[in-house]
C-alpha cells in the first residue's frame, strides 16, 4: 500500500510539472509595452508584428486560434476586432486596459485602435 501511495504521489508531481511546462504563468508572459495594443502568442510571447501603436486599422497575418489581447494604451484609448480587412465588420470598442480572456482570432482579419 505504501508503494502505491508513493507511486501516486510521483504521478501527481509529474502531471503538475507537465502542466507548468505547457501553459506559461502570468509572470512568464511577455509584457505589452505602455501605449500599445498587443496580441500575445499561445506560448506567452508577443511578436513585434503584433504590437500596435498607431490609431486606425491594422490587417493581421497568420493570427489564428486562441490569443490573449492586451490593451496597454493610455488616455482611455480602445480597440475593436474586425472580421474583414481594413477595419470592416467590427465588434464593439473595448477600452479597459490589461489582458482580456483568450479570444478565437481565427475569423478575425484586422484590429482597429481608436481614441
Amino acid at each position: 500500500m505504501r508503494k502505491l501511495a508513493l507511486a501516486a504521489a510521483g504521478l501527481s508531481l509529474t502531471v503538475g510539472t507537465l502542466g507548468l511546462a505547457v501553459a506559461p504563468d502570468a509572470a512568464a508572459a511577455t509584457p505589452c509595452p505602455s501605449g500599445a495594443f498587443c496580441i500575445r502568442e499561445t506560448n506567452g510571447t508577443i511578436l513585434s508584428k503584433n504590437i500596435f501603436y498607431s490609431y486606425g486599422a491594422h490587417n493581421l497575418s497568420n493570427v489564428t486560434g486562441l490569443r490573449v489581447l492586451v490593451n496597454s494604451q493610455t488616455g482611455g484609448a480602445g480597440f475593436t476586432v474586425c472580421y474583414g480587412y481594413n477595419g470592416v465588420n467590427c465588434s464593439g470598442v473595448s477600452r479597459a486596459t490589461g489582458e482580456y480572456e483568450p479570444y478565437d482570432m481565427t475569423p478575425i482579419n484586422s484590429v482597429v485602435l481608436v481614441r
